[in-house]
């Protein structure tokens, strides 16, 4: 593993423990020689873990649809920023550069990025880990709701295994070290009489 990308937000909570996690995670990347992939923005709880990695001397690669670019939300002070042409783009390069993902709390576009890649590995598109850093217990609903669609036939468990909740960045990145995702079976039968 070389590089985690962070899904996280461009605003940074109403709670200086959100900051503080962020920081905390930016720490434990550069202690374990990890690079940072992130949305390229300096705002928010992206701006933070950028800039902690960066203070930490680290490595950071930022990723930005242009629109965003143009509102200047990018951030221009990382190791190397790619301005790209849409949302899209974005989370598609952020996906091919990192090797596992990590969501810090934000908001629906947090939610939207680590779904997405959480739904890419269950289909066997890549084989790469997921885990949400729970600070102060934002993510615990969530994670009861994953809960909950798992009891109600809804998600598999072998999918449900594939995102870890943790409250400690160090645990993560080692659960990811040890991570084997699940064998890819078909998704979708009919059911049988």
């Amino acid at each position: 593993m070389r590089r985690v990308c962070v899904f996280c937000g461009s605003n940074p909570g109403i709670r200086p423990e959100y900051a503080d996690a962020a920081r905390g995670l930016a720490a434990a990347l550069v202690a374990r020689g990890l690079e940072l992939v992130y949305g390229g923005g300096n705002v928010g709880l992206m701006g933070i873990v950028a800039d902690a990695v960066m203070t930490a001397g680290g490595t950071v690669t930022g990723i930005i649809p242009e629109a965003l670019m143009r509102m200047e939300a990018g951030h221009r002070d990382v190791s190397r920023l790619h301005v790209v042409g849409s949302m899209h783009e974005r989370k598609a390069m952020m996906a091919e550069m990192s090797d596992a993902f990590i969501a810090l709390p934000g908001g629906i576009g947090t939610l939207e990025e680590v779904f997405e890649v959480w739904t890419w590995g269950q289909l066997g598109l890549h084989a790469k880990p997921a885990g949400f850093l729970d600070v102060g217990g934002f993510y615990r609903h969530l994670h009861a709701f994953l809960d909950h669609m798992t009891a109600e036939g809804f998600l598999k468990q072998r999918h449900r295994d594939m995102v870890t909740l943790s409250s400690d960045p160090m645990v993560l990145l080692d659960g990811f070290a040890d991570y084997t995702p699940p064998q890819v079976v078909k998704v979708i039968a009919k059911e049988t009489a």
